[in-house]
């Protein structure tokens, strides 16, 4: 039965990227599908008007597979040595520079986002 919930999950979700893409191409929006559909899935969400029981194990589906989807892209970058040859160094100092100020502003927004939700729980008690 569980098998069956997570199916119906996975094409809940790819509605929404069909909705998307549907959206793209009918008013010709700059944005690919899958991000038109996300925004709105994030929307509904965000409202409850979906709620998150809906769609909770289809995307621990995806989430756990995410590595996955990364590998193409990287492999593809192995045909552009080129470009990177002899700027190894700058790379790494930009790619340890970001993951940190990353880090540091995904720190900061989750303490203000539970700083405001125990305000937010306060005031209704």
């Amino acid at each position: 039965m569980k098998i069956v919930k997570i199916l119906v999950q996975v094409a809940f979700l790819y509605l929404f990227f069909m909705l998307g893409q549907f959206l793209r191409d009918w008013l010709s929006i700059p944005l690919p599908g899958s991000i038109i559909g996300l925004l709105i899935l994030w929307g509904l969400l965000s409202f409850k008007i979906v709620p998150l029981r809906w769609v909770e194990n289809g995307a621990y589906v995806f989430l756990s597979t995410l590595p996955l989807y990364l590998i193409p892209a990287t492999v593809g970058v192995m045909n552009y040595g080129y470009v990177f040859k002899g700027k190894g160094i700058w790379l790494i100092i930009i790619t340890i520079g970001s993951t940190f100020i990353t880090m540091a502003v995904a720190s900061l927004v989750s303490q203000w986002m539970a700083k405001r939700k125990l305000d937010n729980e306060v005031e209704i008690s």
